[in-house]
């Protein structure tokens, strides 16, 4: 009985496609995990990101003032910096009828930016404006989002404390809001953000055009060329090194705190002033990798370009090395004629 083959459905891939696209994208999670380790130094501190907190927090106790009434939200200072929102009603609990909340650096939204903008870079296939485009109104989306979901927390807490008032425990619903979203909530809109605008501009089948038609889109190398600019951005992140120690060891005030850190250990005293100490020594230390961080990056990314074929599928490296062997050739055989013609006079003063 003969075989029969079934031809493969149109637009379907092959596992070797398959494959390709794997390996292709198998970037991406390597890039997200350096992104991630670069945000996790750099947040280190308390209140790395205070300008876009303090922002936010604005604009979370306006709108909520606006939306809910005058005097259902109060700003303050929390670290010194303005972004302590007090929630208040009748009903919450405690002696002030309030709810203590502040927006701290991963409230901020920026991590989720990072993150989506990392996914939306890393994909093949689609031009660089477009994916600058799609950077830009993602993360303007993730931070009116990130406002919206701040802004929820009074109608969570009012609802739910209107039939237990006075109890801690009716604002576990807005914890639990708090940490559904922090959890996976953001994540799942951000993966679906970034399928939707994925899908719109072709898909897999975009990416493995684009594999097929360029295996090997980019890579790194080092500077070759080196201007003023350059040199520059090198001092810049080795000052930034400089400044990181230097908060640890020429700053008085994590000097102070180390030391008063030592004597609690000494003693084994356990008191207010040395939590205090430990939280301005663990600043200092955050402070320290948070710029440590930045020069790390500054400096590689200075140091390392992204580089592109030629048109005729070469790299620039090689010409580059192809025309200095060129050079060298043509001084070689220039050498060798001048020692000819010295040696033609030699003969001829000789005879």
């Amino acid at each position: 009985m003969a075989a029969t083959t079934t031809a493969r459905p149109d637009g379907d891939m092959s596992w070797k496609e398959v494959g390709e696209l794997g390996l292709r994208y198998g970037r991406i999670p390597m890039a997200l995990l350096l992104v991630e380790a670069f945000y996790w130094f750099l947040t280190l501190p308390s209140d790395t990101l205070a300008p876009v907190q303090v922002t936010e927090a604005w604009i979370w106790n306006e709108l909520t003032n606006f939306i809910y009434g005058e005097g259902s939200a109060v700003i303050s200072q929390h670290n010194g910096w303005m972004t302590r929102i007090d929630l208040l009603h009748v009903d919450f609990p405690g002696p002030y009828d309030s709810v203590g909340l502040y927006v701290s650096d991963e409230c901020a939204g920026v991590h989720e930016m990072i993150f989506l903008s990392t996914l939306v870079m890393m994909t093949d296939g689609v031009p660089q404006r477009d994916k600058l485009k799609a950077v830009a109104v993602m993360c303007g989306i993730v931070y009116v989002l990130n406002i919206l979901r701040l802004v929820v927390f009074y109608p969570i807490a009012v609802e739910s404390c209107a039939s237990t008032p006075d109890l801690q425990a009716c604002l576990t619903p807005m914890w639990a809001w708090h940490e559904a979203v922090y959890t996976w909530g953001f994540l799942v809109v951000l993966v679906s953000m970034w399928l939707v605008w994925f899908l719109r501009f072709g898909g897999p089948a975009r990416t493995l055009a684009a594999t097929k038609d360029d295996p090997s889109p980019w890579r790194f190398e080092r500077r070759r060329a080196w201007n003023v600019r350059h040199k520059a951005l090198l001092g810049a992140a080795l000052l930034l090194f400089v400044l990181a120690f230097s908060n640890i060891f020429t700053n008085q005030e994590a000097i102070d705190a180390r030391d008063t850190l030592a004597f609690c250990e000494f003693a084994s005293q356990l008191s207010s002033e040395c939590g205090d100490a430990q939280l301005r020594w663990d600043d200092a230390i955050g402070y320290a990798w948070s710029l440590s961080a930045l020069g790390l990056t500054l400096g590689l990314g200075t140091f390392v370009v992204v580089v592109r074929p030629l048109d005729d599928g070469t790299w620039p490296s090689q010409v580059n090395n192809n025309d200095s062997a060129q050079m060298d050739d043509v001084e070689e055989k220039s050498g060798a004629r001048q020692s000819a013609k010295r040696s033609r006079r030699q003969s001829e003063e000789e005879e």
